[in-house]
């Protein structure tokens, strides 16, 4: 799926079939049948054809198999580098107070200009369910989101949403707070996924995404209200940014040949305007 797919859902080919696939170089709806993998997302038959000598894949090859580093690197990486720093902290107490010390997002050090904090606590977690969750959430969310839109701009949406939802959580939150966890960039990109599901809401396949993206961030946003100690101001600030990005998608990257540039450039920039509250306000 990508996000240019909430603005056409038939395939161009295939008029009685609906799709949450479009081209990513002509911007046409396609289904899977007529999907053929590009460097970046899918292209129709037509922008697939070879041009001289070449090889066409099928999309589905890639966009349904197991997530891997070659299909997503971004989302790889992420999980990878989160699992490492936690465990480093897990087996050496000292390590683990060091990490806590110099990235966690304290909000009275993030006031003395320590503004990086908002973005660095994000691959802290203080708790084996902890990192559990987010990791899984990402492994759920991340691969087939970074696949279709491009790994530099899912990426930038990742890195957005935890600065996002770490500006909030300080800006909202009491001066002694102290937060860790990744949660803010998983909410923003379980964000994305529910403004694309609510585009396609007429759709048989998009009103069921919606639906089920629904209850779950139901329950996820109730959560706070059961269980203690979740900042669930990190959450919503996440979540916001998510939809913002994806929205934004939609109207500027649409059909474009730069595409991926575009939604990397949208997303930095919704980054730098919470590194801008969190440094002036």
């Amino acid at each position: 799926m990508t996000m240019d797919d909430t603005l056409k859902t038939v395939c161009y080919r295939h008029p009685d079939r609906p799709t949450r696939l479009s081209c990513s170089e002509c911007g046409k709806p396609i289904c899977a049948e007529c999907s053929h993998d590009a460097a970046v997302g899918q292209k129709c038959p037509e922008c697939a054809a070879p041009q001289g000598r070449g090889r066409v894949i099928d999309a589905r090859r890639t966009v349904l198999a197991r997530p891997s580093f070659q299909t997503a690197p971004v989302s790889i990486t992420l999980i990878v580098a989160n699992a490492v720093i936690f465990l480093a902290g897990f087996l050496s107490v000292d390590i683990d107070q060091e990490l806590i010390q110099r990235f966690a997002l304290a909000n009275w050090l993030v006031a003395d200009g320590e503004w990086w904090r908002i973005v660095s606590a994000a691959f802290l977690h203080g708790s084996v369910m902890h990192i559990a969750f987010n990791m899984y959430a990402l492994w759920i969310f991340g691969p087939r989101l970074e696949q279709q839109v491009g790994s530099p701009a899912f990426a930038s949406l990742y890195v957005a949403a935890a600065a996002v939802g770490g500006a909030t959580s300080y800006l909202l939150g009491p001066e002694g707070q102290v937060s860790i966890g990744a949660s803010g960039a998983v909410f923003g990109l379980f964000g994305a996924w529910l403004f694309v599901a609510w585009r396609m809401r007429s759709t048989p396949g998009g009103k069921s995404m919606f639906n089920q993206l629904f209850v779950l961030l139901a329950i996820n946003l109730a959560l706070p209200l059961f269980l203690p100690g979740i900042d669930w101001r990190a959450h919503l600030g996440g979540l916001v940014a998510g939809v913002a990005i994806a929205f934004l998608w939609s109207k500027l990257a649409v059909g474009k040949e730069n595409a991926v540039a575009i939604r990397t450039a949208i997303a930095l920039g919704v980054m730098a305007i919470a590194i801008a509250a969190v440094l002036l306000l």
